[in-house]
């Protein structure tokens, strides 16, 4: 039965129809039973504040219609499936471990694609955007930034948000309801369905949004060579990320989960109050600490089965802080590129500028706070740290 205060998957559709002026076409029908369990899980469990539901239907209506415009443009355009996606440089690695540091920064290079913050929320001109003047995608964007950041301001402390500057290709795969919404609320229903699903299809549809921006990068002037894309999210699906991306340069990030862990706890427990007025921070860090976990013992497995076969480079955290320029020089080594002066001067500029924002704005936490602790996470990250950090905690 729908209530005023549930997510309906029927009633969101008929939304995005109306947004979309009445467009039908969603595409890969493989969306539905993901779209019907969040919504399920979210009524259910995520204990939603009003703001919290209401701007879940707003995301949710929007992602559906991005799906319903996106079809209806490679109808008209169907060129658009003939974009060629490079080999991608794609970084990995938990949370809080210089993923964003190091992504940001090797967004200087003209060479690269890159995706911001308002195409990840508005990947589809509006109806109405000229091709080359995606000023009011833009102007949105700036507006949910704002509206993320006034609701919980801490988060610039945690994740500078920032519209114009380079984001997660994560917010692009929401878009198939196959993808960690637990990010934004506690469902745990929806995930342990998530765990039982093939999720290609996210992939696929990844792919089919990185042809639309660089069709769309392309109409207004930009060329570049290859993409680089960034999230943490291809750690639990390492195996489908080189299934749909087999010659990219993938760059796993690495920091002592003793430390990263309760980060990645504060992180998400911040994002949950914007959507709960009663987010759980000891369920937060039980599930993203056995989260994590699982993602780093997916990743190693695979690499075990694919040793040789593909393009790793290992990064530790500490470097990407301490000497992030030869960081850059490794990873363009790996890719068989220099760094042009010009680039080396924009990144130079931007780390100070990265430098400025972190001294003002400081990320307080304590593992205690959310019910873990140094020795527990030593010992649930006991392999993974044997693996790649033994050498770091001798340094």
């Amino acid at each position: 039965m729908s209530t005023a205060n549930s997510l309906e998957a029927a009633r969101l559709l008929d939304q995005a129809r109306a947004m979309a002026g009445g467009l039908e076409d969603f595409g890969d029908p493989s969306f539905r039973p993901g779209l019907e369990q969040l919504c399920r899980a979210l009524n259910a469990e995520a204990h939603l504040s009003a703001q919290g539901h209401a701007t879940f239907d707003q995301k949710l209506t929007a992602q559906l219609a991005n799906r319903l415009w996106m079809e209806d443009a490679i109808r008209r355009h169907p060129e658009i499936l003939e974009e060629t996606i490079a080999p991608p440089l794609i970084i990995v690695g938990l949370p809080r471990t210089g993923t964003t540091k190091l992504h940001r920064l090797l967004s200087r290079d003209p060479r690269f694609y890159w995706m911001a913050f308002w195409e990840s929320q508005m990947p589809v001109p509006l109806p109405g955007e000229p091709i080359d003047d995606p000023s009011p995608r833009i102007k949105q964007g700036q507006a949910i930034v704002d509206m993320m950041t006034n609701a919980m301001p801490e988060l610039m402390a945690i994740h500078p948000m920032e519209n114009l500057e380079a984001d997660e290709e994560f917010m692009l795969m929401e878009h198939s309801f196959l993808a960690d919404f637990n990010a934004y609320a506690h469902i745990p229903r929806y995930m342990a369905w998530l765990a039982t699903q093939n999720e290609r299809p996210a992939y696929d549809l990844l792919i089919r949004m990185l042809q639309y921006l660089q069709w769309q990068k392309r109409q207004r002037g930009i060329t570049a060579q290859r993409w680089i894309l960034k999230a943490p999210h291809h750690l639990h699906r390492m195996a489908l990320l080189l299934q749909a991306f087999p010659d990219a340069c993938v760059v796993q990030t690495h920091r002592d989960p003793v430390e990263s862990i309760p980060s990645i706890a504060s992180f998400v427990h911040t994002l949950h109050a914007i959507y709960s007025d009663s987010p759980d921070a000891k369920a937060v860090g039980a599930t993203w600490s056995a989260r994590m976990r699982g993602g780093l013992e997916h990743t190693m497995a695979v690499r075990d089965q694919t040793k040789g076969s593909h393009n790793f480079v290992d990064v530790a955290f500490k470097d990407t802080v301490t000497q992030p320029l030869q960081v850059v020089e490794t990873l363009y080594t790996a890719i068989g590129w220099d760094i042009a002066p010009a680039t080396r001067e924009a990144m130079a500029q931007w780390l100070q500028a990265d430098a400025e924002h972190h001294a003002q704005n400081a990320h307080r936490y304590s593992a205690e706070g959310f019910g873990l602790s140094p020795e527990g996470l030593q010992q649930d990250f006991a392999r993974y740290i044997a693996r790649h950090l033994r050498e770091l905690r001798a340094a």
